[in-house]
């Protein structure tokens, strides 16, 4: 999938001399958590988020300050942190030259920036130009999608049931033994399978096969640390060392 197969086209955007209660109430309007900033040419230059306002003087949770730390820190950004918390216009809250993706980029990429950056909305542009906006509730959405799209179950059981054997056919965590049942779309496995992630990775590769309305788990549990006695077929050790004579070795 690419970035503008998810993203939201409708973007409410800001203007860097906009006051922030105006886009306060913006965002409160819109229901959203992040408005891009755009200037008079429609040229992104920030993105005003809900975590521009985690640090902010009207609620009292500015950055304390003392003329030690100030001078540890430097003077530039001891004054650039009290015109964040203190500024009355977008321009002087936003964070500028905000991360952006393009439409055509794979949903992959997309995931793998957001995740590496910790980002909650990544704007999508059209060369200079957003054309949209993708957050984590965009993912979400993408999601439940194929979901709600699973219903309509086959009744060709033994179609499902090649297709449950293909898909964990060759998996390091496939058990042993196997044997995999099909009535009316419920999946009952057989076999053996370690304990732990092995067992569920199992059951979730079933679940996510077509036309499979349950799974059925009767599947042997292997411990994931085996008693020793596991390993020699339980029950009682006799010792096969000989015990030391007490009689006198010397000839009658």
């Amino acid at each position: 999938m690419r970035a503008q197969q998810i993203m939201s086209r409708r973007v409410v955007t800001v203007r860097p001399e906009a006051p922030i209660a105006d886009a306060i109430r913006s965002m409160l309007a819109h229901h959203i958590s992040g408005l891009p900033v755009v200037d008079s040419s429609g040229k992104l230059v920030g993105i005003l988020c809900e975590s521009d306002f985690l640090r902010r003087a009207e609620i009292g949770t500015e950055h304390e300050r003392n003329r030690l730390l100030a001078v540890l820190l430097g003077a530039d950004r001891s004054a650039g942190e009290f015109v964040k918390e203190h500024g009355r216009k977008v321009e002087q809250v936003m964070t500028p030259q905000p991360v952006t993706t393009s439409e055509q980029a794979p949903l992959e990429e997309v995931a793998d920036l957001m995740e590496r950056r910790r980002l909650n909305h990544v704007p999508v542009m059209r060369g200079d130009r957003i054309v949209g906006i993708i957050t984590r509730s965009d993912f979400v959405s993408a999601v439940a999608g194929p979901l709600a799209n699973k219903s309509g179950y086959s009744e060709d059981d033994e179609q499902v049931r090649r297709s449950v054997l293909a898909a964990l056919a060759g998996m390091p965590w496939q058990p042993v033994g196997l044997n995999v049942g099909v009535r009316n779309g419920t999946v009952t496995l057989r076999g053996v399978v370690k304990a732990g992630n092995a067992h569920r990775a199992v059951i979730v590769a079933c679940e996510n096969v077509p036309n499979v309305r349950s799974v059925e788990d009767r599947l042997c549990i292997q411990p994931a640390h085996p008693d020793p006695e596991d390993d020699y077929g339980g029950g009682d050790f006799v010792s096969l060392q000989t015990e030391p004579s007490t009689l006198d070795d010397e000839p009658l």
